[in-house]
């Protein structure tokens, strides 16, 4: 393979690696948002819930 060759593939790696990281940060912004909504709705039905955890191992 010659050089240009080359810089191109890896340009083209790069930029798809840059692209995957920025899809997986938009995602784990909008699932906290997301968790963070669903909170906000449980503790509207019921302020209680959640206050106490039982545990039995």
């Amino acid at each position: 393979m010659d050089i240009a060759g080359l810089s191109t593939a890896l340009s083209m790696s790069k930029t798809q690696t840059e692209l995957g990281a920025a899809m997986i940060s938009k995602n784990l912004e909008m699932m906290e948002t997301l968790g963070d909504g669903m909170a906000e709705m449980i503790e509207a039905t019921d302020p209680d819930r959640g206050v106490n955890l039982d545990v039995r191992v």
